[in-house]
């Protein structure tokens, strides 16, 4: 099912597993055939999955990556994916070329820093991520410093106010192309322990079972939700429309998107996409707005 990611995504077909443990040998000692007879790992193992992830980045992209303790482990292939569509966005308005350097925002880039460096290393471009999170923003640092050239290219920003995105993280007279973002899912620790759970269950664990994914508050749930975070983005973005040229978040939860669009129909945005992705069964999407018209988009884009 891995086939439905993007044709750009290097993460097509089963894991190589020969490959990623010759890229990263601590690997080795948690693979282990499966109940199809196919070399695997436990993913229900938050140790195998972290080292998993370590030796996709080191095999694909060699990068050295390390994920603080009890942050969000994330899926690299899924987060790959938002870079490649992302990039399709942006050639669209440059009619198939390939963009020069861009600068983007990454809203809550975490403690795992994945969009800049995959970003960075698959396409060139520049990142400046964000968190509220002053551990998650000395964590993500030291993934910048582990790789040589990463520091040139990603810079690292503490967001001081949670009820705001941009404002306070972009400064005046700053441009960015486009701005990504993983909003947090649920509304409240309640809902993601229940998500938890069902997690749990679904991986046929016990109830007390660590979790591959971990993740700490802010990662995990907002007040309102996924919905409330990116209706408080689009009222924010109208105050940096002529500084960024795209906004764009990914919407988990397909039934907000009705609310969402209405809202950016009410702000009077130029022009609004729902990008849809597939990774294996799972069905993602991100929504992508502009107030720019596309004759100004490409001039920013390109120039």
């Amino acid at each position: 099912m891995k086939n439905l990611f993007h044709p750009r995504n290097r993460h097509q077909g089963e894991y190589d597993f020969n490959a990623l443990c010759a890229a990263l040998p601590a690997l080795s000692g948690k693979v282990r055939p499966n109940g199809y007879g196919k070399q695997s790992i436990d993913f229900a193992d938050p140790e195998a999955v972290i080292l998993l992830n370590q030796a996709l980045l080191k095999h694909y992209y060699q990068l050295n990556w390390q994920l603080a303790p009890g942050f969000l482990c994330p899926p690299i292939p899924g987060r790959a994916d938002y870079i490649h569509h992302l990039a399709d966005l942006l050639m669209q308005d440059c009619g198939g070329r390939k963009p020069g350097q861009l600068d983007v925002l990454d809203i809550g880039c975490g403690a795992n820093c994945i969009y800049p460096v995959i970003g960075h290393a698959e396409y060139g471009w520049r990142f400046t991520g964000t968190d509220i999170s002053a551990e998650a923003i000395k964590a993500a640092n030291k993934i910048v410093a582990a790789n040589a050239g990463l520091q040139r290219a990603i810079r690292l920003r503490r967001q001081d106010d949670a009820a705001r995105i941009f404002a306070g993280v972009v400064h005046k007279n700053e441009r960015f192309h486009v701005t990504l973002c993983n909003p947090p899912f649920h509304a409240s620790a309640e809902e993601a322990a229940e998500g938890s759970q069902r997690k749990v269950r679904n991986l046929g664990l016990k109830n007390d079972a660590k979790l591959n994914f971990s993740g700490q508050q802010h990662e995990l749930w907002c007040e309102g939700g996924e919905r409330q975070f990116i209706s408080r983005m689009i009222t924010e973005s109208e105050t940096f429309s002529q500084q960024i040229v795209w906004f764009t978040t990914l919407v988990s939860r397909k039934e907000n998107l009705p609310a969402l669009r209405k809202q950016l129909e009410e702000a009077e945005v130029e022009t609004v996409r729902v990008i849809d992705m597939a990774q294996g069964q799972k069905q993602s999407r991100f929504l992508a707005w502009s107030f720019l018209p596309a004759a100004a988009r490409q001039r920013r884009l390109l120039g």
